[in-house]
């Protein structure tokens, strides 16, 4: 039966993540880099396309999940008739190795537990050779890719399947080390599990250590950086949008996109959270990513690149998988990298700004590719786009771009940047307020009395309720005031969740029909805090955090009918807005307040 999203965790080593379920069985992961093929890819299919079940052998009275404290170590605890124990998932992030570290721990009683190993590579088709060498050590190969497994527990061969039984006893650990490498080299080196587990715990409770206090939800915002953590591909400083590829913003739709890419569009709410909580090594990765991605043509910006910059993202299908619950196309590789989306040259902007009010300097790179964009997008911000939600249905005029375009230019007049690079900031300061101007003339609708999605349009968009949070109109302006009010009318579902458009007839070349997308929801909570509504502020936040699952996660969007996750998980942006808004409701100045002003 398949689990549901939030049935799932994340476990990783700052290089790839695998999802486990409750019922202790990875069905996803790639290896060794988040957009490497998947070695187990039940997620999208079958047990027949890969995964590494460990569980108990009988039906567990009771399931219960917890993270170690301040740690990406995950505990889950299985009580049977007989017993009691845990199984402590992880990934050691240390020492550049690629090893994923199970361990059965009993705690009273006595349990039977069993293990069934299924490799596919290749996105669940590629059946590898495995032998067994003399140690007992468990060698699985295809191609250029090799895994191994060590551990003391005897597994024999079963229907292209590595099976085994076993029995655990209060007191007693049982460990499988499960290890990468290549097929032409030597095997990776043995690792002691249990020295390996003290130094993850070690790593990620320094990190998480870090964390300021934030007012009554500290334990769980807590959380959300240590995803943050570990969906960063730590070798390059990018951010994957998500793990996982495919998992569907519709039950039996076809919206399923490839996420384990970097966007530039997150790229500011994303350094603002990581500064405001402290992490400024992780700020500065971040955005010397950013430049180095982006570096060469300003016509050839990307909105999203690949974890060590790559550019070359060829959308294709998967037609052996038949997707999470028969949603179907499984999708690798995203179209959209190929799209014009204006907006994102506005987030280059303001990620440049924000890291000068931090005391970052620029670099060199940034100072000679500054110009570049600002001359390429003085004549780009007149164009139509693909926009914000990457629309397949052809190139409009989206506000939200437009609004983006004038945030790049206000930031470059602003006077720190004029005077870090010895500059006059007029010719800026007036692009953007004939921007300023056109948006205000174009973009809103007075019958509506509210800003519209696109030049001409009557539909609403979530995306307006950045127009203050970004500082282009202040939140009591009448034309703020009412598009607020538009879209809690038409596209706030319930108490919490905001549709990021209306879908119906949307025009943007997809079919009908998605959850709501989470970080529009915490936009809303922005809002509400810009406008002094505290209390309706706190109580949708509150709302918001009762969806995370019982780990703390949360994926892209959320279906209100079923009640439960949709979309890809978990969702880096999901947790950014999580943090921003926690940030926003118990400090003076938060980052809304500061991207703002």
């Amino acid at each position: 039966m398949t689990l549901r999203i939030e049935d799932y965790a994340i476990i990783g080593d700052c290089k790839t993540a695998a999802l486990v379920g409750r019922d202790g069985s990875i069905d996803w992961l790639c290896w060794p880099r988040f957009d490497s093929a998947a070695c187990f890819a039940a997620l999208l299919g079958t047990p027949d396309n890969g995964r590494w079940l460990l569980a108990p052998n009988g039906p567990a009275l009771d399931v219960r999940r917890r993270y170690l404290p301040g740690t990406l170590i995950l505990e889950t605890e299985f009580q049977t008739e007989t017993g009691c124990a845990a199984i402590v998932d992880f990934m050691h992030p240390l020492d550049g190795a690629a090893d994923l570290v199970r361990i059965v721990i009993g705690r009273s009683g006595q349990l039977m537990f069993r293990t069934e190993l299924v490799v596919r590579f290749d996105y669940g088709t590629t059946v590898p050779w495995v032998s067994r060498a003399e140690d007992g050590t468990i060698n699985a190969i295809a191609g250029p890719v090799r895994l191994v497994l060590r551990t003391p527990t005897a597994l024999h061969g079963e229907d292209l399947k590595t099976v085994g039984e076993f029995m655990v006893d209060a007191g007693q650990s049982v460990p499988f080390v499960f290890s990468h490498g290549t097929s032409v080299g030597s095997r990776p080196a043995p690792i002691d599990p249990f020295a390996a587990l003290e130094r993850t715990k070690a790593f990620w409770r320094q990190w998480s250590d870090r964390c300021p206090q934030v007012g009554p939800w500290t334990d769980v915002v807590k959380r959300s950086p240590i995803t943050l953590k570990a969906l960063t591909y730590a070798p390059t400083g990018g951010i994957v949008a998500a793990p996982t590829t495919s998992l569907p913003e519709r039950l039996g739709g076809t919206r399923n996109w490839d996420y384990r890419y970097c966007w530039l569009r997150d790229a500011t709410f994303t350094l603002l959270a990581f500064m405001h909580l402290g992490y400024y090594d992780e700020a500065r990765a971040w955005r010397d990513w950013l430049i180095r991605a982006i570096a060469g043509s300003p016509g050839q910006v990307q909105i999203m690149y690949g974890v060590g910059g790559e550019r070359w993202l060829p959308e294709t299908n998967v037609p052996w998988l038949p997707g999470y619950e028969n949603s179907s196309p499984v999708r690798i590789g995203n179209a959209a990298c190929q799209q014009l989306q204006i907006d994102v040259f506005g987030e280059i902007a303001d990620v440049m700004f924000q890291t000068l009010k931090a005391g970052m300097g620029p670099s060199e790179r940034g100072r000679a590719l500054r110009p570049l964009v600002l001359e390429y997008l003085a004549a780009a911000w007149r164009e139509p786009d693909e926009g914000i939600w990457e629309v397949r249905g052809g190139r409009q005029h989206f506000v939200h771009s437009k609004v983006m375009s004038w945030v790049a230019f206000d930031r470059v007049a602003n006077e720190l940047e004029v005077r870090t690079f010895a500059e006059s900031g007029q010719r800026w300061r007036e692009i953007a307020d004939e921007i300023h101007a056109e948006v205000c003339e174009r973009g809103f609708d007075s019958d509506l009395n509210s800003f519209v999605q696109a030049y001409g349009s009557k539909r609403l968009d979530a995306s307006l309720l950045l127009i203050p949070l970004v500082g282009f109109l202040p939140p009591t302006d009448p034309r703020v005031l009412g598009t607020l009010r538009a879209i809690e009318e038409r596209l706030l579902i319930g108490d919490e969740f905001v549709l990021r458009y209306e879908i119906e007839d949307a025009g943007d070349g997809l079919p009908a029909g998605e959850g709501a997308f989470l970080p529009c929801s915490f936009w809303l909570v922005d809002n509400y805090v810009l406008q002094g509504r505290y209390v309706e502020a706190r109580k949708l936040f509150d709302r918001l955090l009762a969806r995370c699952n019982d780990v703390g996660l949360l994926a892209e969007e959320f279906d209100p009918l079923a009640g439960r996750m949709l979309g890809n998980f978990p969702q880096a942006y999901s947790h950014v807005g999580l943090i921003n808004c926690a940030l926003n409701l118990t400090r003076h100045e938060g980052p809304a307040e500061e991207r703002a002003g």
